[in-house]
């Protein structure tokens, strides 16, 4: 190796790593959901529903979530009564699965990288015994240099695999991006788009594709308790 091309190679080295454990570490305190203390309007869509919701951050937890419309239109009274009736009976509560502390940091590896923007790669850990499909699935994240902030989050299988007797799962993906910080605001989630492609015991079709956005987001100081 001629020695500029051999010293280049030297320096570069750490300049891979260094953001590579700065990554490491922004993981241990990510939330795919985002940061508390925001409400927001969470609209879904698929091929089989059109649901826009309303979550207030600074209700009590069986009153956070409100029914704004369905099917392209203003939910009706009755609607709202059932929607709010479907939270007594079972609530939403708990925290957002912390997926990203599957990643197995170690597979980390540099994908891509342009002045603003670092990809990286990893592969995904159990997340318990009976988890058969972190296996198959790899992580995919997009961090942004200047804001030292993870942009987008995504979770992709690496190839056809069967999670379960009778099902095969030819193609799964769910990315979730987020919106840069500015001023007091910090990243928030702004869209969760997952598609998937399989079959059920050779008969029922599993394919979907379900988009979900996030607006309106207003900073939410919680009840005081009286």
């Amino acid at each position: 190796m001629p020695a500029l091309l051999f010293f280049s190679a030297f320096a570069w080295a750490p300049l891979v790593a260094e953001p590579t454990r700065t990554v490491v570490k922004a993981l241990e305190s990510f939330r795919t959901e985002g940061p508390p203390g925001w409400s927001f309007t969470q609209h879904t869509l698929s091929e089989s529903k059109d649901l826009v919701e309303r979550y207030d951050a600074g209700q009590p937890e069986f009153r956070r979530w409100n029914l704004v419309a369905q099917n392209g239109r203003l939910a009706k009274p009755e609607e709202i009564i059932s929607y709010r009736e479907g939270f007594a009976r079972q609530s939403r509560g708990g925290t957002a699965p912390r997926i990203a502390r599957q990643i197995d940091t170690e597979s980390m590896v540099l994908a891509a990288e342009t002045p603003e923007r670092s990809t990286y790669q990893a592969k995904l850990k159990a997340g318990d015994p009976s988890d058969r499909t972190a296996l198959f699935l790899r992580a995919i994240l997009v961090w942004h240099k200047p804001t030292g902030v993870i942009e987008s989050f995504t979770v992709e299988s690496t190839g056809a695999f069967s999670p379960t007797v009778g099902v095969r799962i030819e193609f799964m993906q769910t990315t979730m991006a987020y919106t840069l910080p500015v001023d007091d605001r910090p990243s928030l989630l702004s869209s969760v788009r997952t598609r998937l492609r399989g079959r059920a015991f050779w008969l029922r079709s599993l394919d979907a594709e379900v988009n979900v956005t996030y607006s309106d987001y207003r900073r939410s100081v919680p009840l005081r308790k009286p």
